[in-house]
């Protein structure tokens, strides 16, 4: 092989692979779909409420080792993350990889979280979710970008749901900073509740989805090591969030979204935990 030919041989399949890596073929996700499928013993369907993953958990894996653990958690939903699925790839590129995912047996329903600081992001955001069939974005938008948000909500029918961030986070610290900014526009602006950075907010996280239900479309769950900046993540169970409390208010509130698990602590091999945490989850709704 000449050394030209060699070099074209080599980048066209790194080329192939990162496709690969990014949109599993039909073939492996439905022996996937086979083997993992879960029968309908889900406690939370009674409630009404899905369980799902925030693709972040599994940011050190491919989206394909992504979409296996998901399934291996008895998880319905999922919400990628950009590095599973970069907002700037082809149309051709999200399509593939949003439908590998479908196939599978997962609900894609979401994208982020996703950081939009100019027009351009805003406009290549809704591209990839509508492309990709998503039903929700979930962001941290600079507040300035709120009115083109709410222009493309109302001309996709895409739901933008803001993620409160915690100590450190200039617009969105807390839920309420969140709510604030949306309480007046289409009532698709809602939120993203991250429980964890809520609690180390100093707010109580079932105090804030009953004050704010009206604008709950999404919620991150998870469970701290402290109510404070310094807390950390650990599996659900072992913090100091009343989970129980949290579920309680949930079920009362009659959300009918999503509590997506984003399990930040492990990088490198977070499975275990997340597992405990959906058993432990699903133990209380049980």
């Amino acid at each position: 092989m000449s050394s030209l030919s060699r070099r074209k041989f080599i980048k066209s399949n790194l080329v192939a692979g990162l496709f690969i890596a990014a949109a599993p073929s039909a073939l492996v996700y439905s022996s996937l779909r086979n083997k993992y499928s879960s029968p309908d013993w889900r406690p939370e369907k009674k409630y009404g409420f899905s369980l799902g993953l925030a693709s972040y958990t599994f940011r050190a894996f491919s989206l394909e080792q992504t979409v296996t653990m998901t399934l291996r958690l008895g998880l319905e939903k999922l919400v990628l993350k950009d590095f599973h699925l970069p907002l700037g790839s082809s149309l051709p590129e999200i399509k593939a990889a949003a439908t590998g995912v479908r196939k599978a047996g997962l609900d894609l329903y979401g994208c982020g979280v996703v950081y939009l600081e100019k027009p351009e992001e805003v406009e290549q955001a809704f591209a990839c979710a509508r492309v990709a069939g998503m039903k929700m974005i979930i962001a941290s938008p600079n507040p300035a970008l709120l009115p083109l948000l709410e222009q493309k909500t109302k001309e996709t029918g895409i739901s933008l749901a803001i993620h409160n961030h915690g100590h450190g986070d200039r617009f969105y610290p807390t839920p309420e900073a969140a709510y604030e900014r949306v309480k007046n526009l289409d009532r698709r602006l809602g939120l993203c509740l991250d429980i964890g950075h809520t609690v180390r907010a100093g707010v109580d996280p079932a105090g804030a989805a009953r004050k704010f239900s009206d604008r709950l479309l999404d919620v991150h769950i998870k469970d701290v090591s402290a109510a404070s900046p310094e807390g950390q993540t650990v599996e659900i169970g072992r913090g100091v969030i009343d989970i129980r409390s949290f579920l309680k208010t949930i079920i009362a509130i009659n959300y009918r979204g999503v509590l997506a698990f984003e399990f930040e602590k492990d990088e490198k091999d977070p499975l275990p935990g997340v597992a405990e945490s959906v058993g432990y989850v699903r133990g209380l709704l049980a």
